[in-house]
């Protein structure tokens, strides 16, 4: 009976041990964020049926205080044939602004960058109810230096006149 209390308090001495080891929330298992990077080739800084992913754009997430401008974390990664990135992180950042930015293009026909949207703010951390591990960042691109022709019959689909009824 002793010896089964003795074994009892050593494990939950061990559980306490390591929960309270883990209380500060930077031991997290890996986030995985994710995004797109894609080429405009009507500079309206927005996805139409003509965007080109842009394979080998490098991105960078950056974590900073929301105080000051103290920067905690910055990890690069680059773009896929697809437009597709990956960046894994290992810490939890609950309290912190991340955001991913675009940093450089390969294509010198498509690199002018975006005015207004050059960055994708993500939540990095498990404790928001999200039960995976993916965080999925909104999509970041550059632009051509001019609008293609095909983009006047493009943008007078995505917004056509009114049609009067007459």
């Amino acid at each position: 009976m002793a010896k089964t209390l003795v074994v009892t308090a050593v494990v939950l001495t061990v559980f306490c041990l390591c929960s309270l080891a883990n209380a500060d929330g930077q031991n997290i298992s890996k986030i995985f964020v994710e995004g797109k990077v894609y080429c405009d080739p009507c500079r309206v800084q927005f996805q139409t049926r003509i965007s080109e992913p842009i394979d080998g754009a490098t991105v960078e997430l950056q974590c900073r205080s929301r105080v000051n401008s103290t920067v905690f974390n910055k990890l690069q990664g680059k773009t896929n044939k697809d437009g597709l990135y990956t960046l894994s992180v290992d810490e939890d950042y609950a309290n912190e602004i991340c955001e991913v930015k675009t940093v450089s293009s390969p294509r010198a026909d498509c690199n002018d960058r975006f005015n207004d949207f050059e960055k994708a703010r993500v939540l990095i951390t498990n404790n928001n109810g999200v039960a995976s591990t993916a965080r999925y960042a909104n999509p970041l691109g550059f632009m051509k230096k001019e609008a293609v022709p095909e983009c006047e019959q493009v943008l007078k689909e995505l917004f056509p006149e009114e049609q009067t009824d007459e």
